[in-house]
Parts: C-alpha cells; sequence; structure tokens
C-alpha cells in the first residue's frame, strides 16, 4: 500500500483568499482554486460556493476576512478538484506522475491551509490551520486519454476545453472515501514555515519531505509508513461525506 499527502484548495497564491475553518469544531468549507477555459456546460463558480460560506458563518462570531468571499472571485470559475461529489482527482502528468502508478487499495491524503474564523486553538492558534479534509482509497487510477466522453462531467481536468491526455485522474472507493465532515489539525507554523505537527509526524512514521513541510510543492510527499498513519487516521473516527460542502 502507497499513500501520498496533497495539498489541495484555494491559497494566497492561487485565489488570493483561504477558507474558514471553526478551530473549536473542525467544521470548515471546501473552497477549490480557481480554473478557467471549461466547458459552459460543466463550469461551476465561486457564486455557487457563496451560500456554503454564509451558512458557515450564520450563528458565530466570525472575522470578516475569513468568512467573506472576496467579491473578485464572485464571477470566475472553480478548478473543483478533487471533487468529492464525484470522487475523483486529476493531477497534471509531471505532479501526478506518482500517482498514475497507484492501483486499489493506495490512498490519496488531501490537505489544505485553512483560516480560523474566529480566535482559537489553544496551543495550536496561528494565522493558518492546516488540516487533513479528505481522503481517497483508490479503486482505480486512469489517464484522461482513456475517460470517455461521458464522464467527462466528473473531474475538473475532464471539464476543460483543451485536454491534456497524460493527465492522471484517481476515482475513489465509496463509503470509505471522501470530505470529512470536520477537518483534522495537523499542522502550524515553526521554523520558519508551516510543517506538520512533531507529535504527528512520529506517529504516522514520517513523510518523505524535510520536517513535515506543508507549503506547495511540486512533488506531493509520501508517508513512509502508511499502515501507521492510517491506524492513526481511523482513530480519528472521521466521518466522510460524499459532496463538496
Amino acid at each position: 500500500m502507497r499513500a501520498v499527502l496533497v495539498r489541495v484548495g484555494i491559497d494566497q497564491a492561487f485565489g488570493g483568499w483561504n477558507a474558514p475553518v471553526d478551530p473549536e469544531t473542525h467544521e470548515f468549507v471546501y473552497v477549490p482554486i480557481p480554473d478557467r477555459d471549461l466547458r459552459p456546460n460543466f463550469a461551476t463558480s465561486y457564486a455557487s460556493i457563496g451560500g456554503a460560506v454564509t451558512a458557515f458563518a450564520s450563528g458565530r462570531v466570525v472575522d470578516d476576512k475569513a468568512c467573506t468571499l472576496p467579491s473578485d472571485l464572485g464571477g470566475r470559475e472553480m478548478h473543483l478538484d478533487p471533487d468529492f461529489r464525484w470522487l475523483t482527482y486529476g493531477d497534471t502528468d509531471r505532479r501526478g506522475k506518482g500517482l498514475a502508478d497507484f492501483t486499489g487499495g493506495d490512498v490519496v491524503v488531501f490537505y489544505a491551509g485553512l483560516r480560523p474564523c474566529r480566535p482559537g486553538g489553544g496551543k495550536r492558534a496561528g494565522k493558518l490551520i492546516y488540516a487533513v479534509i479528505g481522503l481517497y482509497r483508490a479503486a482505480e487510477v486512469v489517464r484522461l486519454a482513456t475517460v470517455e466522453e461521458a464522464r467527462w462531467q466528473e473531474n475538473a481536468h475532464t471539464r476543460r476545453v483543451t485536454h491534456n491526455p497524460d493527465d492522471v485522474i484517481v476515482r475513489a472507493t465509496p463509503r470509505t472515501s471522501g470530505r470529512l465532515h470536520r477537518c483534522l489539525p495537523i499542522g502550524g507554523w515553526r521554523d520558519g514555515a508551516y510543517r506538520v505537527f512533531p507529535e504527528l509526524l512520529a506517529a504516522w512514521g514520517d513523510l518523505s519531505c524535510k520536517d513535515g513541510f506543508l507549503q506547495r510543492s511540486a512533488v506531493p510527499p509520501t508517508f513512509l509508513d502508511p499502515a501507521r498513519f492510517l491506524a492513526w487516521f481511523e482513530g480519528q473516527r472521521p466521518e466522510f461525506i460524499q459532496d463538496n460542502n
């Protein structure tokens, strides 16, 4: 079994914003990065996610910046990937090279940098909360060139006007895969960067990246001991949702 840790979701580099998280309950909103050149019948705009952000803020004493979708995003399209409704995840041939060799049962772990909607978080309080937001157990992995047109709606890479035939698409196993109802915080700011908490690195059996580095990288880090990570993950009693919000 293999397992990889993939950063997803809107951030300062891609979209100029971070999606909100409640530092006490760990509830959050999943907001993807921007996209363009999508087929009109497959495009999903940020306007469609405004309701989820508003509902999240309702009843909470919130930081307006954290819980207000920037106006300049409203008319833009989203790169809805992973798509937890369809249980797919796509990546380019270069970045997803390792995923191309994944087989049934291999694991893709998704994490994001989220902004607390209000002060909180105790000793782990900070500007951002890095957290696992979803997990896929692979059912199959295919190249985009093999995806029939009837299934183009299922992933952001096949929704584009121009296809890269070498892109990789992971299809996940239902019921044991999906978005998490409550995220699992895994990292914060230390030693000049966002990194996995040391106690979690020890519990997981470490990652292939140096000292749990969590900021975007060309090659997603892998878990050195996937079984230990999954034992930890299951111990958190995660609740899966087969939907994006």
